[in-house]
């Protein structure tokens, strides 16, 4: 490349990792407010989680369609598109709880979850593009910018809650610096490449169906499907079952599942290596192989020290899988768009259907015995973590 042509990567790099770091402080920063939510509408659990479907739904409605948006304007236009939907809607949830309603609350965070899904695969989409530029593996630091925002966004909810700063003040000011961002850092993106689009609407229909007729693209999902239950589970029930299992205290609990984040962020960062040097199989099925490893060292840990290793090497386990999937899913760039969309559909149903069903299958079982559900899962993308193979490769 031409010192002029790495610059323009280089930039693009630094401008993908502040949009996913951003993506990640912009989510942490709602959900470390739920509390206040609950009680600034009155709502009970099961009303709250009701809610929280609402994103759920806005996100798997947006996902599909993701790839032809993406295909149609490009991965900057996308992020700026998604990021004033995000700055809307958080400043909608803002004036709707400072009005007690939970109707308008509902219809802004289910718009919230469409922006939020569309940036998710947006970054995603030029995070590859980055990738192949560089020819080295950085996804995952991208997604390690993604749980650093998380982390930092869920300590400024803490920090605001401690202060006694109201939540739509909170939301107020986030919607501002995500919308600033969002319109910003997209200008050093990479000019995508994208398919010409069909003259007549029945190609176009075929064109965006021909990705989840794709059988590779199907199998990266499913071995994401893994990947994201795998996480999603731990992000959900670590400090819960510990202190369930172990009868500690809440706070160790706490411990443990900042353990697992940390394990999980810190792998995510140097785990690019391990992936230039043995090859994204050998890494993925390593990484499978350590997640479930962990799960049973967790789940049959008779005491504190044998939890928290478990709970380490099920961190590092998780964290490759995901950005490895998005990265196999735009091996092609003509396709990548809708692949990653695809992929990240699959994901996000795992991500966000696995952690509540756990709950119910631990309601029979207490939910330390239920995490071993998951070790299916994490079988199965340990068995088809051959479709994850580069193209270039086979």
């Amino acid at each position: 490349m031409s010192t002029a042509t790495t610059i323009n990567v280089r930039a693009a790099a630094v401008a993908t990792f502040l949009v996913f770091g951003m993506n990640g402080l912009v989510f942490a920063s709602w959900a470390a407010r739920i509390p206040a939510v609950t009680e600034a509408l009155s709502l009970t659990s099961g009303q709250m989680g009701t809610l929280l479907l609402c994103i759920a739904v806005g996100s798997l409605t947006a996902l599909p369609s993701a790839g032809w948006v993406i295909g149609r304007i490009g991965t900057a236009n996308t992020v700026r598109g998604a990021g004033l939907l995000v700055s809307a809607a958080g400043t909608g949830v803002a004036f709707s709880l400072m009005a007690g309603s939970v109707i308008a609350t509902a219809v802004a965070l289910f718009f919230f979850g469409v922006g939020i899904g569309l940036w998710d695969v947006a970054q995603n989409v030029e995070g590859a593009d980055v990738e192949h530029r560089l020819m080295r593996t950085v996804m995952p630091q991208f997604h390690a910018a993604f749980s650093g925002g998380a982390f930092v966004g869920a300590l400024i909810g803490a920090g605001l809650a401690r202060l006694g700063v109201g939540l739509p003040a909170h939301l107020l000011a986030i919607a501002v610096a995500s919308l600033v961002l969002a319109l910003i850092a997209p200008r050093y993106f990479l000019p995508h490449i994208v398919e010409p689009e069909p003259a007549d609407g029945e190609a176009r229909e075929r064109k965006g169906a021909t990705a989840w007729r794709d059988g590779r693209t199907l199998l990266i999902g499913v071995v994401v499907l893994g990947a994201t239950l795998t996480e999603g589970a731990g992000n959900d029930w670590i400090a819960k079952a510990a202190v369930d299992g172990l009868r500690v205290t809440e706070s160790a609990g706490a411990l443990l599942f900042a353990l697992f984040v940390g394990a999980m962020t810190a792998m995510r960062f140097f785990g690019g290596r391990a992936i230039d040097a043995y090859g994204r199989v050998a890494v993925l099925r390593a990484s499978m192989v350590a997640a479930a490893a962990g799960l049973a060292l967790y789940v049959f840990a008779g005491n504190m020290v044998l939890a928290s290793i478990g709970a380490a090497l099920w961190g590092i386990g998780a964290a490759l899988a995901f950005p490895m999937g998005m990265s196999a899913a735009a091996d092609d760039p003509k396709h990548a768009a809708a692949r990653v969309s695809v992929v990240s559909t699959i994901g996000y149903v795992a991500f966000l259907a696995g952690p509540p069903l756990l709950g119910y299958l631990g309601d029979h079982t207490g939910i330390r015995l239920a995490l071993l559900a998951i070790a299916a899962p994490i079988l199965l993308a340990l068995l088809l973590a051959g479709a994850a193979r580069p193209l270039h490769a086979k």
